[in-house]
């Protein structure tokens, strides 16, 4: 790169007695608005860069470019669902009218308790639920939402031995952790050759003691658990509730409904189903959705709908409590009702349905220079486990081409690596999502860029081990970064 500041830190850049700016005297006689009190101002010196303007502006410009997000390659992240989040939800959401501060009265937020009210009651449709609270702010947040309920319903009934949750081993690892920090001990139920929940091993499990079992439909290796109804009613006959981890939605858009299905509470992600940001830690948002007969048990507060056409919110005394300040990122709840208008009842099914068809698509392509340990159909996204043995993938060889190799060779040729490592059920993991927003065009350029860093691994495997060799930061030592991280540019 012939950019002098391309990767180069701020504190690099300084040079002592650059000022960037310099704030006006006021024009108020007497007054400066750039001097603080004496009282306020710090004892000590900052250690601050000295910059001019345009080196500031240069660095923190060429620091986004560095920035990979779906608006600029392809982000086949699985289990994560990576879509387009269209702009024209971006424009609404930024409509002065939904501008409001948290604590303006009811009165004065109609339309904006309105979009929430129809964006719940909405998502109830889609899942088969009764209702829904908007409130949480993420989906982990919402898993412990769900979990929270799940507590909530069996200790108003009094029952207090119930202090279990199953959990698949190919869960989502925030399944284990959300039950934990809800109070719940996590127990192990495990899958069959085919990825599947193991039935006969769940039996033993199920007893006086279970509170519920969390399930991902499809599961995290993109299989379609055709098992639930038994399990469901397994779990209901000793008293327990379904919990349905919604990070896999997306492919079931408008052809099944976890509620159908037999379960009793879910969250959803709007980040990974309904097209709204996705990523950094927030802003997020995962909705909870519950049965007929537990709806009493959600967040306060409640938005509902009066006789009179108009909305209020509802604190409810059997709630489980508020779990988030007012109505949660509100404008992310605009950007997912935006999607849900504009794709309509009758595009919403075809979401899922192509979502489905990439990911068989790239599969079927690719299975001849990757290791695929589930052969059949599989739903939004599949699995890999690293390359087969004749392009340099076998796991007996200390000299193998790595999933991890992998990954890192496709950062030179464009592309965000697949969720690598994941699920635990195979030493290589490779799992794929296309989403249903890429075109064939997209979806062609990475197959045959898989394919090209198959045969380098094959023919060249050095170049492969090596890489990224076109990033500006070359392969890191995970470990020691984790072990020894650096959060300043210096010791202050």
């Amino acid at each position: 790169m012939n950019n002098v500041y391309y990767g180069r830190l701020v504190f690099e850049l300084s040079k002592p007695g650059r000022v960037g700016y310099s704030l006006p005297k006021s024009e108020i006689s007497g007054y400066c608005i750039s001097e603080l009190p004496e009282g306020l101002k710090r004892q000590s010196k900052t250690i601050l860069p000295e910059c001019d303007e345009l080196t500031v502006v240069r660095h923190y410009t060429n620091m986004s470019n560095n920035n990979f997000g779906v608006d600029t390659g392809f982000y086949p992240l699985g289990s994560c669902t990576m879509k387009y989040n269209p702009k024209l939800n971006e424009e609404l959401c930024a409509l002065p009218g939904f501008n409001r501060h948290p604590s303006t009265p009811v009165e004065y937020v109609q339309g904006s308790l309105k979009v929430y009210d129809e964006v719940q009651r909405t998502l109830a449709e889609i899942s088969g639920l009764s209702r829904f609270t908007l409130n949480p702010y993420a989906g982990a947040h919402g898993e412990l939402t769900g979990l929270m309920v799940i507590k909530a319903y069996h200790l108003q009934r009094g029952d207090v031995a119930r202090t279990k949750i199953i959990v698949p081993n190919s869960a989502h690892g925030t399944n284990p952790a959300s039950a934990a920090v809800a109070g719940f001990k996590v127990v192990e139920v495990k899958s069959l050759p085919d990825g599947t929940v193991d039935v006969e091993d769940l039996k033993p499990l199920l007893g006086p003691d279970v509170a519920g079992m969390m399930m991902t439909n499809p599961n995290t290796l993109g299989i379609f658990e055709r098992n639930i109804p038994v399990i469901a009613r397994l779990v209901h006959d000793c008293g327990g509730l379904m919990y349905y981890d919604g990070a896999n939605l997306n492919p079931m858009l408008g052809v099944c409904r976890p509620g159908d299905m037999g379960f009793d509470v879910m969250h959803i992600n709007l980040h990974k189903t309904f097209s709204t940001p996705h990523g950094g830690g927030g802003p997020g948002s995962g909705p909870v959705g519950v049965r007929k007969g537990l709806e009493h048990l959600l967040p306060n507060p409640q938005v509902e709908k009066k006789a009179d056409g108009t909305y209020d919110l509802h604190c409810d005394a059997q709630s489980l409590g508020c779990i988030s300040s007012f109505l949660s990122n509100f404008t992310v709840i605009i950007r997912a009702y935006a999607y849900l208008l504009s794709m309509g009842k009758e595009n919403i099914p075809m979401a899922g349905k192509l979502s489905v068809l990439n990911a068989n698509y790239i599969k079927e392509c690719l299975k001849s220079h990757f290791e695929l340990p589930i052969e059949g159909l599989c739903k939004h996204e599949f699995v890999f486990d690293g390359l087969r043995p004749e392009y340099g993938g076998d796991h007996h060889d200390p000299a193998h081409v790595t999933t991890l190799d992998v990954a890192k060779r496709l950062l030179d040729y464009g592309f965000h690596a697949p969720t690598i490592y994941f699920p635990l059920l195979f030493h290589e993991a490779l799992m794929i999502e296309p989403t249903e927003t890429e075109s064939k065009d997209t979806l062609d350029d990475f197959i045959a860029v898989m394919k090209r860093i198959a045969e380098e691994a094959r023919d060249n495997s050095e170049m492969v081990r090596t890489a990224p060799h076109n990033t500006p930061i070359r392969r890191l030592d995970d470990v020691k970064a984790v072990k020894e991280p650096k959060f300043t540019f210096k010791n202050l």
